[in-house]
């Protein structure tokens, strides 16, 4: 359980990232703002309480032992960048060059280009599968290091993320977790408009995961999920319900947010709501 103090600062970091998302969006005039808010209260946690990265990246003498994290949506990269930033990876004032030219912040997460980034990752589908050849690999050099994967809803309509899942399963790779934004919408509407997922929880169950369902928006829950899966023996899944657009509320669970940057007069209200006038 996560004490009052560490609650409050959380809040304060994920709001932070928030305004760090829709002001990238905002200054590119392009990018996906709805996906990568829903997943600010999930990284905070992951980065700030969970996962064992690096500060120094490459420089630090256990980097090898780093958990390895997957950002499989990777048009969320607006979060993923943010975070880096907040965490002294990358330095916050280039996070205005999002998605311009010669700048490394592309739309889609790049692994050459940024510390902090495992794989370059964007074409959906992908990420569990990267995620179960990664965990592979560690557990045959006996590296306790785990593999973390955050993949949108959407993606899991791709047949690959249920082959990666059986793999996983097979292999017993209990170094695996899988955070899944259950936010329910995608670029098209709502996912069960789309091609359902529902009931995924027993989807899941049945292809021999050990699954965690939770709100996403809950420090608490996301942490204590966490620790769960860290002790599991199986690989685990954690089922994250969250709002599409979080945080701004006429963003907030509307699928044409899902690609679409602020103008200027959306962007004051969206700061105004985030806490910067």
């Amino acid at each position: 359980m996560l004490k009052e103090n560490e609650i409050r600062a959380l809040e304060k970091s994920s709001q932070e990232t928030r305004c760090n998302i829709i002001k990238m969006v905002h200054s590119a005039k392009s990018g996906h703002p709805g996906g990568s808010l829903s997943g600010a209260d999930i990284l905070n946690v992951l980065y700030y309480k969970c996962l064992n990265i690096p500060e120094k990246w490459e420089k630090s003498k256990d980097f090898d032992k780093r958990d390895r994290f997957i950002l499989s949506k990777g048009h969320a990269s607006p979060l993923l960048y943010s975070i880096l930033a907040q965490k002294g990876l990358i330095p916050k004032e280039e996070l205005l060059t999002f998605r311009k030219f010669g700048s490394r912040l592309q739309g889609h997460p790049a692994k050459q280009e940024i510390p902090g980034i495992e794989t370059s990752t964007g074409s959906l589908g992908q990420g569990i599968s990267i995620g179960c050849g990664l965990a592979i690999g560690l557990k045959m050099d006996n590296n306790p290091a785990n593999v973390v994967v955050y993949t949108g809803d959407g993606e899991l309509q791709e047949g690959s993320c249920w082959e990666a899942f059986m793999q996983a399963a097979h292999r017993n790779l209990n170094n695996l977790i899988v955070i899944i934004d259950r936010n329910k919408l995608q670029i098209d509407g709502n996912t069960e408009t789309v091609m359902g997922l529902d009931n995924l929880h027993d989807k899941l169950r049945a292809f021999n995961w050990d699954v965690t369902e939770i709100n996403g928006h809950d420090y608490n829950q996301i942490y204590e999920a966490f620790l769960h899966a860290k002790k599991s023996t199986r690989p685990c899944a954690i089922i994250a319900n969250t709002i599409k657009g979080k945080g701004v509320s006429f963003m907030e669970n509307q699928a044409g947010w899902h690609g679409k940057a602020p103008n200027d007069e959306e962007f004051e209200i969206a700061m105004k709501e985030l806490g910067q006038e």
